[in-house]
């Protein structure tokens, strides 16, 4: 009996993290260039192979047929391609195909995908946050903001016709090691290659997040903890009952 209240307490726990998770895509719908993170879950071992693992001679043999419950894992970024939208401002671009912008922020090599770029008052050609954008070999890019600028289909910066930088873009050879450090920027630790991306101009990428299907998960999820919810409640009943009559009985 307390092992099943254990099992439903982990279904709360791990719906719970799951609607976090959801919550938290569905805040970043309209995000330029987000990327929905996956609740990734794993089958936890039985209390009874825990136990073989731990000492055999614990071992319940009646705890065999049940179920350990799911365990959370760090969770999936799924880099899915998002919609493109069109952009006035000759400064926005979208990548076509895997890839990311090298920037610099405070210091630290960042990867994005956001191509909202702007020219500050030092002439650096810069995210919306202030991030220095780099060049193919990892130098800021600086530009004349008194002249005109495009960007063509290869990361070619152009002001005036004459090409004057060239926008460093790469993939991450293990997008496994990809982490979210805010601000719509990723750490990566590990080794970069080409990217085959193309660059287009006057567009932005929007979220790859779909609000009606976040949506569907969130309310399946909150089923799912409603159930286990209602179980620890008839757990908790039948052992309160359970004490009553044994009680009686002495």
């Amino acid at each position: 009996m307390i092992y099943g209240l254990y099992l439903s307490a982990t279904g709360i726990l791990t719906n719970a993290q799951r609607q976090d998770v959801i919550t938290n895509n569905l805040a970043n719908s309209e995000t330029t260039a987000f990327k929905r993170d996956v609740p990734v879950f794993q089958e936890r071992l039985t209390e009874a192979a825990a136990q073989r693992m731990a000492a055999a001679r614990y071992t319940n043999p009646t705890l065999e047929g049940l179920g350990g419950g799911l365990a959370a894992l760090p969770t999936h970024i799924d880099q899915a391609q998002g919609p493109m939208e069109d952009s006035a401002n000759p400064l926005d671009v979208a990548l076509i195909g895997r890839g990311f912008f090298r920037v610099m922020d405070d210091g630290k090599l960042r990867l994005t995908r956001d191509g909202r770029f702007l020219i500050d008052r030092t002439g650096h050609l810069t995210l919306q946050g202030g991030q220095r954008v780099l060049d193919q070999a990892g130098r800021p890019i600086v530009l004349d903001p008194r002249l005109s600028t495009q960007i063509d289909r290869d990361g070619s910066i152009k002001q005036d016709g004459q090409q004057v930088a060239r926008l460093g873009i790469v993939d991450a050879a293990d997008p496994r090691l990809l982490n979210k450090a805010g601000r719509n920027l990723y750490e990566y630790a590990g080794r970069v290659v080409a990217a085959k991306a193309d660059v287009q101009a006057f567009m932005t990428e929007r979220s790859n997040v779909d609000p009606a299907t976040e949506l569907t998960r969130l309310m399946e999820s909150q089923r799912q903890l409603e159930a286990n919810a209602n179980m620890i409640r008839t757990q908790d009943q039948t052992l309160s009952r359970l004490v009553n009559e044994v009680g009686k009985i002495g």
